[in-house]
């Protein structure tokens, strides 16, 4: 039965978010162009070391340079409009939300005032919102082209894609532990930060009353005691996911290396050119680059999980009003 409750409620925010496929194909769209455009970097460094620099024609060089100028302008307006594309969805969401959370926040505070989730309505929404205007999001729209990446560098090396494939499965990996490691710990210091914010709310609204009855101190220091609290747990999940982070970052810069080293030895002996060896790195740098930044962004993801089950509780308990009988216009009639 909660199940199904619980249902209830997320299919009311499904019904939300879906309402923006029209934006999120536009998203898409642009993510593929995007993503096809960041091969002109290294495409534009195997053609100088190989080519320019071969033929010494500073022609070559400078049509190349005017061509790839024009390409990374392209990525960069794809790149912004996608960003803000994303952005405005969280914003129309929360737009279309706005009146129906307060709405249903409204009617559980009539009932139960201390219940957290309707307490929280507004900030949990605010955290949905935020979800899609991060850059994590984008991360998401990148990944499915990760092997893509990965497969260019097999064009350039076996060996270099052995390299690149290992060092992506290590990261995923990382992501994963990351992610089962952080998401309750993050789950209970959001709980403990809503129960400060929460206190330190009353107290301000009854200022008055506390301040009258000689409170005032011991008011502080409850809240003090909960602030404290959240504090500690928010400081220590930051340094489990600034570890987490500072491994994934790391670990992709010695792969770039690495992969610099491995392409030199092959360049030495005449497997491949000294254009293909850079081209490769920054390839692989470009397939690694969305998974490291979905580790760093991870705890606006767990944030807004916890705030779309909260609301979905939320809209459960508290459902839309059935629709009012529809009278006839009265006539103005006068009778004596």
């Amino acid at each position: 039965m909660v199940r199904h409750q619980d249902e209830a409620g997320r299919s009311e925010l499904r019904a939300a978010h879906a309402g923006q496929g029209a934006l999120l194909w536009a998203v898409g769209i642009f993510s593929v162009f995007a993503n096809l455009l960041l091969f002109t970097g290294p495409l534009y460094m195997l053609q100088v070391y190989d080519r320019v620099l071969g033929s010494q024609s500073e022609s070559t060089l400078a049509a190349l340079t005017v061509l790839i100028v024009a390409l990374f302008l392209a990525m960069g307006f794809l790149d912004y409009a996608r960003g803000r594309i994303l952005a405005r969805i969280g914003a129309r969401i929360q737009d279309q939300l706005d009146r129906r959370v307060f709405s249903a926040a409204m009617q559980r505070l009539t009932l139960a005032p201390q219940d957290g989730d309707a307490q929280s309505a507004q900030r949990d929404l605010e955290a949905i919102q935020r979800l899609w205007a991060s850059p994590v999001l984008l991360a998401l729209f990148d990944m499915p082209w990760t092997p893509l990446f990965i497969f260019a560098v097999f064009v350039f090396n076996f060996w270099l894609g052995v390299l690149a494939t290992v060092g992506g499965v290590l990261l995923v990996i990382v992501a994963i532990l990351n992610q089962r490691m952080t998401s309750a710990s993050l789950g209970q210091v959001t709980s403990r930060g809503a129960r400060a914010d929460r206190m330190s709310d009353l107290i301000k609204l009854e200022a008055e009353s506390v301040q009258a009855l000689g409170m005032t101190k011991a008011a502080f220091d409850r809240w003090q005691v909960a602030r404290s609290a959240a504090l500690e747990g928010a400081v220590s999940v930051g340094d489990l996911g600034g570890k987490f982070s500072a491994i994934t970052k790391t670990f992709r810069m010695f792969l770039q290396s690495a992969i610099l080293g491995l392409g030199a030895l092959m360049v030495l002996e005449g497997h491949m050119s000294a254009g293909a060896m850079i081209a490769a790195s920054i390839l692989m740098g470009r397939a690694l680059q969305p998974v490291e930044q979905a580790v760093g962004q991870w705890a606006t993801v767990t944030r807004a999980m916890d705030a779309y089950r909260r609301l979905s509780t939320l809209l459960t308990v508290v459902p839309k009003a059935a629709p009012l009988t529809t009278l006839p216009r009265p006539k103005a009639v006068l009778e004596a």
